[in-house]
């Protein structure tokens, strides 16, 4: 007997020693999450606090109960010019519950955490039961369904003090808002059944739902229903504008209603919203429309393109007479800047004595600022030079053109034969580079009037620089040659002599492509005139040699422009 009682003994010894290895290789192995998972179990609700759709959940967790709705395609609401759309991005479907909103009503599934110390020891998180009630050891059942978030704290203080008359102190709080999954329906971007907690905004909701139909929704009429109950209806034009918005409790199975959208009218033009609006009634005053797209400070007046019937007609208003007019459904609004020019601006510059700034009337000519100019006497008056904003425009643009038109010569030009076809890949590199090269260029924008006899009848636009050169007496030769440098002006040489002082021309150069421009702005060829002045510039322009002849023709003009509009000559 005694025998078989120690065989007894030692087998379930052996079995003991097993069973423990098996266990501490079952805990050695088990994943991270699942450690992770045993962690959150301590406190039930942890995890949902910290849910964000799309993300890794804790097991355990009530988050990681419910759905994940796939994420939305956001891109229509960041493009549209439906006032309202960006507030739809996706940023209110990563909120947390707000836990300490002190005007939450207590509902059934909230749960709290309720501590009691002192005489009696007590921690728990206890779930509202289907009747209202918590269960309070040694108290019994506290009524909490309804009760405010804020009277929580005290209401539990009253129902121990019935039971414990001194040294049980209480604490109590809520852990965290009952799951809910709500409807969001109507004219909404992706109607469906959406989860969250009963503390989530109804922007959390939206949100999730892709936000309001940019086409057919209504931003100003958004119900929040509770079976045939409305129990709010929520603008959102108060939250854009004003940062206005109810904070309601949703429960259970409510549903979120998006009305058809009313009446829109279309704001562009110089307004801080360009964008089209939403309004309610059949018409809106401008007044009201303007309070909404603000208006930017250099508005004067308003186009009204009014879109009734099969007419279309348009109205022109000044801003300041414009607030009692009336607008309608597709109407649209135009603020403009409709001022006249009062006084422009004339920069002077170069050699001369005086003010380099000076303000003028509008319609002022050039005669009347040169009686105001006061020369010196190494001012070179007759070269004077006028640069302007807009003539340099129009170059830059023609300059632009001719490269587009090149661009597209070189690239589709055809070859006969797999040879020339490579010899033409090979040019057609080259001759980009050099496009290139000469997109870069920028036009001076100068304009000829030195040697014009209605100079001083010339009307100067805003903007203007007029520069005064000096007497300084030099030739400059640049391009093709060999050592591009100024040179001191002798009446006695010839071209071909400041050619050959430079070191002589360059292979790349076209000895009858030679550009003599002269300070006033105008141009010699020097095949015509090869006579030159103090301040005159010689431009040895580049060789062009292509297969193509049109190739060469348009490469040609390019070259020419620059030399013309840049005073630059740049090689092939």
């Amino acid at each position: 007997m005694r025998l078989s009682l120690i065989l007894c003994l030692a087998l379930l010894g052996q079995a003991s020693h097993a069973l423990a290895a098996a266990t501490r290789t079952e805990t050695a192995e088990k994943p991270a999450k699942t450690v992770a998972s045993n962690a959150m179990s301590l406190s039930p609700m942890a995890g949902m606090a910290a849910y964000i759709p799309g993300s890794s959940l804790p097991e355990g967790s009530v988050a990681a109960a419910l759905p994940i709705a796939p994420r939305y395609d956001y891109s229509a609401n960041l493009e549209s010019d439906v006032f309202g759309a960006r507030l739809f991005t996706g940023n209110f479907i990563q909120q947390g519950a707000i836990q300490f909103n002190p005007d939450y009503m207590l509902a059934t599934g909230d749960r709290l955490q309720v501590r009691l110390w002192g005489g009696f020891n007590y921690e728990a998180v206890l779930s509202v039961d289907a009747q209202g009630n918590v269960f309070l050891p040694q108290v019994g059942p506290l009524k909490v369904q309804g009760m405010r978030n804020s009277d929580l704290q005290t209401s539990v203080e009253a129902a121990v003090r019935k039971v414990f008359r001194a040294n049980v102190f209480c604490y109590a709080s809520l852990a965290n808002a009952q799951p809910v999954r709500i409807f969001v329906s109507g004219f909404v971007s992706r109607p469906g059944l959406y989860n969250g907690t009963s503390m989530d905004s109804l922007l959390h909701f939206l949100d999730q739902a892709g936000g309001i139909d940019l086409q057919r929704g209504s931003f100003l009429q958004v119900r929040v229903k509770r079976g045939q109950q409305v129990r709010a209806t929520v603008n959102l034009y108060d939250f854009l504008l004003h940062g206005d918005i109810p904070l309601l409790q949703l429960g259970d199975g409510d549903v979120v209603f998006v009305e058809p959208r009313r009446n829109t009218v279309k704001v562009a033009g110089l307004a801080k919203n360009s964008n089209r609006f939403e309004f309610e009634a059949g018409s809106l005053q401008l007044g009201e429309l303007f309070r909404l797209a603000e208006p930017l400070p250099t508005a004067t007046h308003v186009r009204v393109v009014r879109n009734s019937g099969t007419v279309r007609n348009t109205d022109y208003y000044a801003l300041a007479d414009a607030s009692t007019q009336q607008v309608s459904d597709g109407d649209e609004v135009e603020l403009t800047s409709d001022k006249q020019p009062g006084t422009i601006t004339i920069r002077v510059e170069g050699e001369h004595q005086g003010a380099q700034e000076y303000v003028l009337p509008y319609g002022t000519r050039i005669g009347s600022l040169l009686k105001r100019v006061v020369p010196t006497e190494r001012s070179d008056m007759k070269s004077m030079q006028l640069f302007r904003q807009s003539v340099r425009e129009r170059q830059q643009a023609l300059l632009q053109t001719s490269i587009n038109s090149l661009e597209a010569a070189v690239l589709t030009a055809r070859s006969g034969t797999a040879e020339e076809a490579g010899l033409r890949r090979e040019e057609a590199a080259l001759i980009m580079q050099w496009v290139e090269r000469a997109k870069k260029i920028e036009a001076r924008g100068q304009v000829v009037i030195a040697q014009s006899d209605a100079r001083d009848d010339l009307l100067l636009e805003n903007g203007d620089r007029i520069r005064i050169p000096a007497k300084d007496g030099l030739i400059l030769v640049s391009g093709e040659v060999l050592f591009p440098t100024a040179v001191a002006f002798d009446p006695k040489l010839s071209l071909d002599d400041y050619l050959r002082r430079t070191g002589g021309l360059t292979q790349n150069s076209d000895a009858s492509r030679i550009i003599i421009a002269h300070r006033d702005g105008s141009f010699d060829d020097s095949k015509k005139n090869d006579t030159l002045v103090a301040g005159d510039e010689v431009m040895v322009l580049p060789k062009v040699d292509v297969k193509s002849r049109q190739l060469w023709k348009e490469i040609t003009q390019i070259v020419y422009q620059i030399a013309v509009s840049a005073k630059i000559a740049i090689g092939l």
